[in-house]
């Protein structure tokens, strides 16, 4: 197995540093350097007609439902309940601090991304001593990542943090999906 993996990452050297490597170079000791890198990849096809619709609803109207009308209401019960459910996700933090101009620069840190980012939520919170300002409402990390990106030559010191999330809005417009994945590489 350790064969294997010597020789999967002596072709990826070999891609990556443009022939400089072989598999005999590698060895266990060879020091590796382990990145988060993103990867983009084509979004799971979806038909957009049924996007908002209730299932039941959108059924054929020769498909026939028999279920009892508590059935029924207790799926409309469970629906209204978890309506302020959250989950846990990512969201990039743009300010955080507790000097005592720290108010003032929160509030000027989220006009300042609101006037530049339309779209994305922002939300200010005060936890004693730090004013914070986080961005986005994010399922995976690798979605965080490509806002940090953007985001880190107006705000140098950004970084993600996970949090409990709002329900993002599905994307409609683009078709792939970003993926945080981590590579190993060995330095030669």
């Amino acid at each position: 197995m350790k064969r294997l993996i010597f020789a999967i990452a002596a072709i990826a050297a070999t891609v990556l540093f443009g022939g400089r490597a072989s598999a005999q170079e590698i060895t266990e000791e060879t020091p590796r350097i382990v990145r988060d890198t993103i990867v983009y990849r084509f979004a799971d096809a979806v038909d957009s007609t049924l996007v908002g619709i209730s299932l039941l609803d959108a059924m054929p109207s020769d498909v026939k439902i028999h279920q009892s009308q508590r059935t029924q209401n207790g799926l409309n019960l469970y629906i209204s309940r978890n309506k302020d459910r959250v989950i846990s996700g990512y969201r990039v933090r743009i300010f955080f601090d507790n000097k005592q101009t720290a108010r003032a620069a929160s509030e000027a840190a989220m006009e300042s991304f609101l006037k530049t980012y339309h779209g994305i939520p922002a939300y200010r919170s005060y936890q004693s001593p730090f004013f914070k300002v986080t961005v986005g409402d994010f399922r995976t990390k690798s979605e965080a990542m490509v806002l940090l990106r953007s985001l880190k030559a107006r705000f140098p010191s950004a970084f993600i943090v996970k949090e409990n999330i709002e329900y993002p809005a599905a994307d409609r417009v683009h078709t792939f999906v970003t993926d945080t994945v981590r590579v190993e590489t060995t330095t030669l």
